[in-house]
């Protein structure tokens, strides 16, 4: 089985529909997928009302959190999309992110990048709108070669000169909420050091013994010397260890399946689920 456990879609940041991004893992040869957008579950229906024969969908989402003042990502899977709490926080992040992209937009033009909000807003169209789509706004513009080169403490990076924060959820309530839906918890990326300040590894215990159940150690923004020290923490703390693409369309060059999480692991997660179940594909019409 090949089991790819973070993608996105249009629903977020991804350039693939919902619709897309499934056929599109079929092709690849993914068994099962899961869709993760940030902060919200808008792409469920219609990634499942097309869901090729053969692939399984993992419902979850990718959750904006910070803790001491460094931001992280948690993943969230098959929880109840419907319990109020957590659907009540999804919505203030959601929320706040309309907001904080005009405030790195003005802060981009003080600082002599003529970006708009039209810009962002039409590259953003029906997602939900974030730091990526300034980016792509800035290659537009030729002021840098790749969204991956905006995020870089000179532009959008945690800290940088046109980073605006916004709304975000401490991870030890993240942990809490999830579970309380059924849900199953996964520490994205947790030392992606290319992408800004990462918690220590104490941060890491501390939300193991919250409840944390699992940290993504294959993923491309993790050497080699990085997945060894994070597998063997994961052995320390009981944790479950995942891989994934994190894919994002067009928007970033890594490919479908270009990490993958073990079955057992899969197995694992999906018994300790009680909020959702994975879909298995039934050849869903085109739309």
């Amino acid at each position: 089985m090949r089991i790819d456990l973070h993608t996105h879609s249009t629903a977020s940041d991804g350039t693939d529909t919902p619709a897309e991004l499934v056929r599109n893992a079929a092709a690849a040869g993914l068994d099962v997928i899961a869709l993760t957008d940030h902060d919200t579950t808008r792409g469920y229906a219609e990634a499942t009302a097309v869901l090729p024969a053969g692939l399984t969908l993992v419902t979850g989402a990718e959750l904006s959190c910070r803790v001491d003042g460094i931001g992280l990502h948690m993943l969230a899977y098959l929880f109840d999309p419907e319990e109020p709490e957590l659907a009540r926080e999804r919505e203030l992040v959601r929320d706040d992110r309309v907001p904080r992209a005009r405030g790195m937009v003005a802060k981009l033009q003080e600082l002599g990048v003529p970006v708009t909000w039209e810009q962002v807003a039409r590259i953003a169209g029906d997602g939900s709108v974030g730091r990526p789509h300034v980016a792509e706004a800035m290659v537009e513009l030729g002021v840098v070669g790749s969204v991956s080169d905006a995020f870089v403490p000179e532009w959008l990076a945690d800290g940088g000169r046109a980073y605006v924060g916004k709304h975000e959820l401490d991870p030890f309530d993240a942990i809490r909420l999830v579970k309380a839906a059924g849900g199953v918890t996964v520490f994205a990326h947790p030392l992606a050091v290319k992408r800004g300040r990462v918690v220590p590894e104490t941060v890491i215990a501390e939300l193991a013994s919250a409840g944390l159940d699992g940290i993504e150690v294959d993923h491309t923004d993790h050497d080699a010397p990085t997945r060894a020290r994070l597998r063997a923490l994961a052995g320390e703390l009981g944790l479950l260890t995942t891989g994934s693409s994190d894919y994002h369309g067009d928007r970033k060059a890594v490919r479908l399946g270009e990490c993958t999480t073990d079955p057992e692991i899969y197995g694992e997660i999906t018994r300790r689920a009680t909020g959702a179940f994975p879909v298995p594909g039934a050849g869903g019409t085109d739309r």
